[in-house]
């Protein structure tokens, strides 16, 4: 009797012995085993690597000797000082060239500077005594003879000419009577102050900042204590 052809066919096919086909699948699952090792290995590595640990630093310069001469009989409000953009962040900024600017991602402020310059500055100008009484940056109620405001327009490190490295610091203050808000300030001053970092580390920074913030809230402290205001 003749056979179907599509038997013929599969009886003349070479047939891979049982064995190969296990050598086949044992080498797939040992590729497979190698490379799931291989993943957690990298994975754990990447679990086990610590994060970058940030260092905080805080504003909180000086404070400046009690005024001579008589007490000023009005009542002074310390406003909203405001940053420039570039400088609004928490991050230290580094000067690097006349256009260049870098942040520091790993040493930052420990809250944004606006909010501890206006703070430093209602503290310098209650010990310098030079007003009856100051009132901080943020208290409720409209209680005040005059109120000051600040713009910071320059607070970084300035490494441009490289071991000489400074903490620059510029600030400009406004005083406006609290009856005529809205209106032109009665005085107004800009500060510019640059200190030396004594190291080329953040701490250093830090350090040179708190001197150079100190030393233009001491001129502004002397500066108000001699001024011609008017009257409240």
């Amino acid at each position: 009797m003749k056979l179907p052809n599509a038997w013929n066919a599969r009886k003349d096919k070479p047939v891979a012995p049982a064995h190969a086909g296990s050598r086949r699948r044992r080498a797939i699952v040992a590729g497979l085993s190698a490379s799931v090792a291989w993943g957690l290995t990298g994975c754990s590595s990447l679990v086990s690597r610590p994060a970058p640990v940030k260092h905080t630093f805080l504003l909180d310069p000086p404070l400046p000797p009690a005024a001579a001469g008589t007490r000023n009989p009005a009542v002074l409000r310390v406003g909203a000082v405001n940053v420039a953009a570039p400088f609004r962040g928490k991050s230290f900024v580094y000067r690097q060239s006349e256009l260049g600017y870098e942040n520091d991602y790993y040493n930052e402020f420990f809250v944004p500077p606006a909010t501890m310059l206006a703070d430093a500055t209602a503290k310098s100008l209650a010990a310098a005594k030079i007003f009856q009484r100051v009132v901080p940056a943020g208290a409720a109620g409209n209680e005040g003879d005059f109120l000051l405001e600040g713009f910071v327009s320059a607070l970084y490190g300035d490494v441009r000419q490289g071991g000489r490295a400074v903490a620059e610091v510029t600030i400009t203050f406004y005083l406006t009577p609290m009856a005529t808000l809205g209106g032109n300030p009665v005085w107004t001053h800009e500060y510019t102050q640059r200190a030396p970092l004594t190291a080329t580390t953040p701490e250093a920074l830090a350090e040179a900042m708190n001197r150079a913030v100190g030393a233009v809230l001491r001129d502004l402290a002397a500066d108000l204590a001699n001024a011609d205001l008017p009257k409240p």
